[in-house]
């Protein structure tokens, strides 16, 4: 009976020996998924009939989890070793890049360099420039110093401004030191720029010139506005047209022979011509507001104006 095996009411029968091995590789299927990927496998192959195939060793499986055995086996690992030293034997040897190798020097800084900075300027061209003179006393043998430009963008010391830039001056075992320079464009020709090493007073020696902008002719210079400032950014007014001449006056016509020149013209706020009779002209009335007790004369009497007589009534020849 099936209770001497040792089962239960309701339990069913007790596990064979082909139940266990069934859920013993379904276990194994299910933590080999866990770790590896069939889908990323080059050697896994699902067949028309529905069965895996390996691709490396050519065998057939009924399942996932009877390839994935055969992975781990030894034929399986050994056609894998076989096939990694075919791949490496027939591959093309590809030379192997050139690396350069940097050996960093080890050099105590011993401090800055003295340092003599002399502004200049040409009469001539309108430059202005700049003389370095480095001293470096304590310099290592068979050894020159050097310079270079940086931008304002590449430091990280002081904030960005790009109206200056950088030249420095590096030499072993000194510090290197910079000077903040006019970002204007350098003179790189010949006679103006140069640099000199003298290797018995130890000086490093170099000039540079600045180039001029060139003037810009033609400008005019915009108006002030109203009340003496301008507004940014807006245009300037135009300037008004210059006041233009009155014609000249049409010459007058030529008197006959014999006869007196005609006067000139009258002027505008100048004396006036005499007329032709040659009788002055009336003084001008007096002027209102002065009083009339100025011309006044004891003893003499002024006559008194004509009485006028009564305005006439009614029309002639007939009576009121």
């Amino acid at each position: 009976m099936d209770r001497e095996w040792g089962s239960k009411p309701g339990s069913g029968g007790a596990a064979t020996a082909q139940n266990e091995a069934i859920d013993r590789r379904e276990r194994l299927r299910r933590l080999a998924l866990e770790t590896i990927d069939l889908a990323k496998d080059p050697y896994f192959m699902r067949n028309h009939l529905g069965s895996y195939e390996c691709k490396l060793c050519l065998t057939l499986h009924n399942n996932e989890g009877n390839y994935l055995a055969h992975t781990q086996g030894k034929r399986h690992q050994t056609n894998l070793a076989k096939r990694a030293a075919r791949e490496a034997k027939e591959a093309p040897a590809q030379p192997q890049p050139h690396k350069r190798k940097i050996n960093l020097k080890k050099i105590v800084k011993i401090g800055r360099p003295g340092y003599r900075v002399t502004k200049q300027f040409d009469p001539d061209t309108k430059q202005r420039s700049l003389l370095f003179q480095i001293e470096y006393p304590e310099i290592e043998d068979n050894t020159k110093p050097r310079h270079r430009f940086m931008s304002s963008f590449e430091q990280r010391i002081q904030p960005f401004d790009k109206r200056y830039q950088f030249l420095l001056f590096a030499a072993e075992p000194y510090e290197t030191i910079s000077f903040k320079v006019p970002s204007t464009e350098i003179d790189k020709s010949t006679p103006k720029f140069f640099s000199h090493w003298d290797p018995d007073s130890k000086m490093f020696t170099l000039q540079l010139y600045f180039k001029t902008k060139p003037p810009e002719a033609n400008k005019p210079q915009p108006p002030p506005a109203a009340n003496g400032t301008a507004v940014p950014g807006a245009p300037p007014r135009p300037l008004p047209p210059p006041p233009q001449a009155l014609p000249p006056p049409p010459p007058p016509p030529s008197a006959p022979p014999g006869s007196m020149p005609q006067p000139p013209p009258p002027m505008a706020n100048g004396p006036r011509p005499m007329p032709p009779g040659g009788n002055l002209p009336a003084p001008p009335p007096p002027p209102v507001g002065i009083s009339p007790m100025v011309n006044f004369t004891p003893g003499a009497q002024m006559g008194r104006p004509p009485m006028m007589p009564p305005p006439p009534q009614g029309f002639p020849g007939q009576q009121m």
